[in-house]
C-alpha cells in the first residue's frame, strides 16, 4: 500500500505547509518564509517549492503575489474534485494512513431508491460496494456505493482493499464529472454498529452522494456514514456566490 512517502515532493511540501497554516505555526496575516528559505530547510530546488506554494494559493491559504511575499490565511479550502470523493486521498492530505476493510462486492437488481436517483428501471442490474474505511487503522467510516452495472463491473477486476476506487475508475476512463453532496445526521443501526464498533442509536454523520458524467448521466449512488469524533465538514460561502466546502479531522482527531 503507498503512503505518503510516495507522493511526489511538491504534495509533501504542500501537505506540511498546509498543515503549518491550520496550526499557527505559520500565522494568518503573516507572510510565510521565502523560496530561498524553504528550499535551504527541505533540500530541495525552487521548482517543488513553487508547485507547493502554487496549490496553497489555488486553495486560498496564501494570498498575496506581484512582488509581496505571501500571507498565510487559515480557510475552508476548496477540494479538488477526485480529492473530495477520495477517502484514501484525503486521509493521506492530512497525514492519516488510509484502510478499507471490504464487506462486499456483489451484483445485485436496483432497489426502487437506487433505480431513482440513477435513473434506472427498478430491477436493472446494479453493482454494490460496502467497505469500512480506517483511519490509522480505526474504523472512521462506513461506505455503501451503489454503482450503474457498466461502471461498477470494472470492480470485479479490481481488489477495493488495494486503495481509493475512485482513483481506480478515473485511470480506467469512467467520467465522473459532477457530485452532488447531501449531509445530515442519522442514528447508527445494528450493521452500522458492528461495523464502527459503536452502541445502536449512536450518531453518525451522513454524506449522501450522487456522482454524475459530463452529461449529467448518472453513475453512482452513494451512502457514506462517518463518526463524528473522526471527521467533520465546513462549508464557506462567498459574496460572490462560490461555495467552498472541506472535509477536517475533529479536533478531537487532532490529538495524538
Amino acid at each position: 500500500m503507498k503512503t505518503s512517502e510516495d507522493l511526489p515532493l511538491h504534495q509533501r511540501l504542500g501537505a506540511e505547509f498546509q498543515r503549518r497554516i491550520e496550526s499557527g505555526e505559520w500565522p494568518e496575516g503573516k507572510p510565510v518564509p521565502s523560496e530561498s528559505q524553504l528550499c535551504a530547510e527541505f533540500g530541495t530546488s525552487r521548482g517543488p517549492v513553487r508547485q507547493a506554494l502554487a496549490m496553497l494559493r489555488s486553495a486560498g491559504s496564501l494570498v498575496g503575489g506581484r512582488g509581496k511575499p505571501p500571507v498565510a490565511r487559515r480557510t475552508a479550502p476548496s477540494q479538488p474534485f477526485d480529492t473530495f470523493l477520495s477517502f484514501t486521498q484525503w486521509a493521506r492530505s492530512i497525514g492519516r494512513e488510509p484502510g478499507q476493510n471490504t464487506v462486499e462486492v456483489a451484483r445485485r437488481r436496483a432497489s426502487p431508491e437506487a433505480a431513482a436517483r440513477l435513473g434506472l428501471a427498478e430491477g436493472e442490474p446494479v453493482v454494490e460496494l460496502v467497505r469500512l474505511r480506517l483511519l490509522d487503522g480505526v474504523p472512521a467510516m462506513l461506505e455503501r456505493s451503489t454503482f450503474v452495472h457498466e461502471v461498477g463491473r470494472i470492480l470485479f477486476d479490481f481488489d477495493p482493499d488495494t486503495g481509493s476506487v475512485y482513483q481506480e475508475l478515473l485511470r480506467r476512463e469512467v467520467d465522473l464529472h459532477h457530485a452532488r453532496h447531501t449531509i445530515d445526521a442519522v442514528a447508527a443501526g445494528p450493521r452500522d454498529a458492528e461495523l464502527l464498533r459503536v452502541d445502536a442509536g449512536a450518531p453518525l454523520l451522513r454524506v449522501r452522494r450522487l456522482t454524475t458524467s459530463g452529461q449529467g448521466v448518472p453513475l453512482e449512488d452513494a451512502d457514506d456514514r462517518y463518526l463524528p469524533a473522526m471527521a467533520t465538514f465546513t462549508i464557506e460561502n462567498t459574496i460572490e456566490g462560490r461555495t467552498v466546502i472541506g472535509r477536517y479531522r475533529t479536533e478531537e482527531d487532532l490529538t495524538p
